[in-house]
């Protein structure tokens, strides 16, 4: 979420995550690509590769630079986001959220959000002012996590990709239709 620019694939220079695995920069799904709607699986915590696509999550995300990022924005149809909200800055600030549901929001805020699967727009967007939502972590562990602001934001974005849903989806009337045409110019100029 709220990104410029596009990751390119190759090694991270930053060597964390599974030993013996170097991180990868993988490239960013753009608005066209079906793997964006498609319907994205359950993800079980003790999957083999698990940490490894984790890594490559955040690696990508900080490369972008982005807040947040959804397997499906890099090709990957499971149920899995990442939110830093200091873009690399707090190596703690990475909240894993596999499988995440929101299960209570309240309240209203109506604020710029833009998307790395959607490069170079950004729109004003309804959201909740207050957000819980359950998740699991790496390790799978479930817990709640609590979000106002810019994290009650970012919480419902990332889980809406994994809905198969952008932020521009959530857009209505005149600025839905018009935005979606400067999506079409922007692909049919091929500037991304």
């Amino acid at each position: 979420m709220e990104g410029r620019g596009q990751a390119s694939p190759g090694p991270a220079t930053d060597s964390s995550g599974p030993p013996g695995r170097a991180r990868l920069i993988r490239d960013i799904v753009r608005w066209g690509d079906p793997r964006l709607t498609a319907e994205n699986a359950p993800v079980d915590a003790g999957e083999e590769d698990l940490s490894g696509l984790i890594a490559d999550m955040v690696a990508t995300c900080h490369a972008a630079p982005g807040i947040g990022l959804a397997a499906p924005q890099i090709g990957v149809n499971k149920r899995i986001a990442i939110i830093d909200l200091s873009v690399g800055a707090d190596p703690k600030g990475v909240l894993v959220l596999v499988n995440p549901v929101v299960v209570e929001q309240t309240g209203e805020q109506k604020e710029e959000e833009g998307c790395l699967s959607v490069p170079d727009l950004a729109e004003k967007v309804v959201r909740p002012a207050r957000v819980l939502v359950r998740a699991a972590d790496a390790s799978g562990a479930v817990r709640e996590v609590e979000g106002t602001g810019l994290l009650a934001r970012a919480l419902c974005h990332e889980t809406d990709h994994l809905n198969g849903m952008l932020f521009v989806d959530r857009l209505r009337g005149l600025k839905r239709d018009l935005t979606w045409r400067k999506i079409r110019r922007a692909r049919e100029k091929g500037l991304w």
